[in-house]
Order: C-alpha cells, then sequence, then structure tokens
C-alpha cells in the first residue's frame, strides 16, 4: 500500500514552487490533448506556409499521414501528461526521483519561451531549496 501523503503542514513552504508547475504544465497538457483531434487540417496548412515561406516545393501530407501524426502526438502528449502527474506525486510524497524528474522537466520547459520559461526557472529555485531537497530525500 503506498504511504500517504503528508499533511500540508509537514511540507516545506518551497514546495509549491515544483507543485503548482507541474500541475500547469499537466492541465495546460491535458487541454492540447482534447483539442488534438481537430488539428487535422492545421498540419497541412503549417506545411503550405512553411513552402511559401521558404520558396521550396509544397509538400502535403495524405489523410493516412496526418492519422499517423496525430496518433504519434496523442501518445507523445498522453506519455508526457502521465509523466507529469507522476512527478508532482512523487514530489508530494517527497520521493528523491520526484526532485530529479522536475529538475529535468524543468530544464527542458526552459526551451519553452516565454511561459515555459518563466515555470521553469520558478521550478529549479523550488528544486534547489534546502528546505525542499531534505524533504524530498525520503
Amino acid at each position: 500500500m503506498p504511504s500517504p501523503l503528508p499533511t500540508p503542514s509537514q511540507r516545506p513552504a518551497r514546495l509549491s514552487f515544483l507543485t503548482v508547475p507541474l500541475m500547469i504544465g499537466l492541465v495546460y497538457n491535458a487541454i492540447s490533448l482534447l483539442t488534438l483531434p481537430f488539428s487535422g487540417d492545421t498540419i497541412n496548412a503549417l506545411l503550405a506556409e512553411l513552402n511559401a515561406a521558404t520558396g521550396t516545393p509544397g509538400v502535403t501530407l495524405t489523410p493516412p499521414q496526418v492519422m499517423t501524426v496525430l496518433w504519434l502526438s496523442f501518445f507523445l502528449t498522453a506519455g508526457l501528461i502521465l509523466l507529469l502527474y507522476l512527478t508532482r506525486r512523487a514530489v508530494l510524497e517527497g520521493r528523491s526521483w520526484g526532485r530529479v524528474a522536475s529538475i529535468v522537466i524543468a530544464v527542458l520547459s526552459l526551451l519553452v519561451f516565454p511561459f515555459g520559461t518563466v515555470l521553469g526557472v520558478i521550478m529549479l529555485i523550488g528544486a534547489f531549496d534546502r528546505e525542499v531537497k531534505a524533504y524530498l530525500r525520503r
């Protein structure tokens, strides 16, 4: 049986620097997953704009290729949602791998300018806080 979550009074104050951005990422990616079925026409439109901007001959995807791209995007986004959920759960339970996963997620989110950059910096501040590091050594 998994250990019960520590009460909020036992958690360090800056633990929310990890849990809140993870929850924001979870909700954002869940909304992205819900809008994915409506993205089929957008893929070819983006390819047409790219071809016009670069001056290369037009490339369009066939309907089976679009479906492959959408399914691949679905599974990658679902995997990311699962990673965010499990990481947030591990951080709340005080598991050490949750801190490591949070640092990796934070560093990767620094590349998603500007919103992800802000969340990544906040997560890194929280991950390297002395009390949070002590809490996540269990």
